[in-house]
């Protein structure tokens, strides 16, 4: 699936995605070593892997993030 960052700390190495509707999704410093990137900035297009549902009370959990490359 395609995103957008929308926020990064690189402290945390935490943030959050908009998904192409505007839904954000906040990911963890997990999703974001498992692809392997050092830096993000915002408005940078992603791919991002997830579980879970937007319609599940839990919600939608980003498991992956990495950059879209064409």
């Amino acid at each position: 699936m395609q995103a957008t960052a929308y926020t990064y700390d690189p402290e945390t190495r935490s943030g959050s995605v908009l998904l192409d509707d505007g839904t954000p999704v906040s990911f963890d410093a997990a999703a974001f070593d498992a692809g392997g990137l050092r830096l993000l900035r915002p408005g940078q297009r992603v791919r991002i892997e997830c579980e879970g549902s937007q319609d599940a009370p839990e919600g939608l959990r980003v498991t992956l993030v990495t950059l879209q490359t064409f």
